[in-house]
């Protein structure tokens, strides 16, 4: 299908260049015509004739498939240009077009055609220096030569088409390589994102169900607690699938990322009546897990706002910086004292703010926290963009203080 879009908008281009051309250099002599009416027809003819094409192509560009009857059409009208210009410079011009047309539609097999035409070319170039006057010794030789462009334009043509083919060829094979990439990536976060919860829950569900049968039958009051925590590990690895699943829906690709935070924070307002400042401009689209961590890191922090910040008003910014998105949210909450090291968060067990540190560095991005006690929270996540991802360097540590 590409080839075959490349195919049209080439011919048209010939077309166009092919009435441009003649119509240039048959008006820069019109005056010197010794039949001026001649002149004016073929140029009618030839202006009606190439709209009529490039409407065709426009309107029904599959008519293009049949490269042999379109050519011949063409051949028709070049030999209808010949008859009425009566071998003028608008028939050679018309007939270097026709060649670069057959070399784009044809490749290298339409060398006969451009000997045929070339060999046309040469017959009225001869029978133009018999007439009366003849021509001078000066532009006999231009007038002998003009007809070998013919050959020149199509294997040009020819080798033009060729390129465009390739090149076509390689953008597609890149395309698919892009999306096969983006595909194992994807795989590998979702296998990264159930190894984290859902996996580990049910292990340690299953472990406590291998020691139920033992201590049912030593320990009865312990068999009992322990069923109670196969129970509630149960629940657990069910709330952390429907989390995953919520997260994988929240961040559909057919709209843009502003737009997704935009319908996020609305959502997020909503449920807990708390007034939010949105700033979120048309950036540049990360790549999908970027968006995808984006969004997740959004999630997150909205949430520890609801759980503990005590705000009266949140701010959320998306920019893009220095071949980065950032993004911002800030409140106005009671705040805290963060510590310097991120691994100390875990023993307050503030995990959310690990788990957000961590799914900036997954991306290659960084996380920064800022917060004081009685002044809000400001958090501040960098992702790269694919166009700068490749020589931005993976940060030693997710977690900026």
């Amino acid at each position: 299908m590409n080839r075959f879009v490349a195919y049209v908008a080439l011919c048209r281009a010939m077309l166009l260049g092919r009435l441009a051309l003649t119509l240039a250099a048959v008006g820069v002599g019109i005056r010197l015509a010794d039949d001026p009416w001649h002149t004016v027809g073929t140029l009618s003819l030839v202006t009606i004739a190439t709209t009529v094409q490039i409407t065709v192509l426009s309107r029904w560009p599959s008519v293009i498939m049949w490269r042999l009857g379109f050519l011949v059409v063409d051949a028709a009208i070049m030999v209808a240009v010949l008859v009425l210009s009566q071998g003028s410079v608008a028939f050679f011009c018309y007939a270097a077009g026709f060649s670069a047309l057959t070399g784009a539609l044809l490749g290298n097999r339409a060398l006969p055609l451009w000997i045929a035409a070339a060999g046309l070319g040469l017959a009225v170039a001869t029978q133009l220096l018999r007439a009366d006057p003849p021509a001078d010794s000066v532009t006999a030789p231009f007038v002998l030569a003009f007809p070998m462009t013919n050959i020149v334009c199509g294997y040009g043509a020819a080798v033009v088409t060729a390129a465009l083919t390739r090149y076509l060829d390689a953008t597609v094979a890149a395309v698919a390589s892009a999306y096969h990439s983006a595909a194992a990536s994807e795989r590998a976060r979702l296998a990264r994102e159930l190894h984290d919860s859902v996996a580990k829950t049910l292990r340690g569900v299953s472990f406590a169900a291998i020691a139920l049968p033992t201590l049912l039958r030593r320990q009865p009051d312990l068999a009992e607690e322990l069923a109670s925590t196969v129970s509630a590990g149960a629940d657990t690895a069910i709330r952390e699938a429907r989390e995953l699943l919520t997260g994988l829906r929240r961040d559909p690709l057919d709209r843009p990322l502003a737009e997704h935070l935009r319908e996020l924070c609305r959502n997020w307002t909503e449920r807990t009546g708390v007034p939010m400042q949105l700033d979120a401009a048309d950036v540049e689209e990360p790549t999908p897990a970027a968006r995808y961590e984006l969004t997740q890191i959004t999630a997150e922090a909205l949430e520890n706002v609801a759980r503990h910040a005590g705000a009266t008003l949140v701010r959320v910014s998306l920019r893009e910086r220095e071949g980065q998105v950032e993004l911002t949210i800030s409140d106005d909450g009671v705040g805290f004292a963060p510590p310097s090291e991120l691994t100390t968060l875990s023993t307050m067990g503030s995990f959310g703010i690990i788990g957000m540190a961590e799914r900036a560095q997954a991306v290659g991005g960084t996380l920064r926290l800022d917060s004081h006690v009685g002044t809000g929270t400001r958090v501040v996540a960098r992702v790269p963009l694919p166009a700068a991802a490749g020589v931005t360097t993976t940060p030693s540590s997710g977690w900026r203080p």
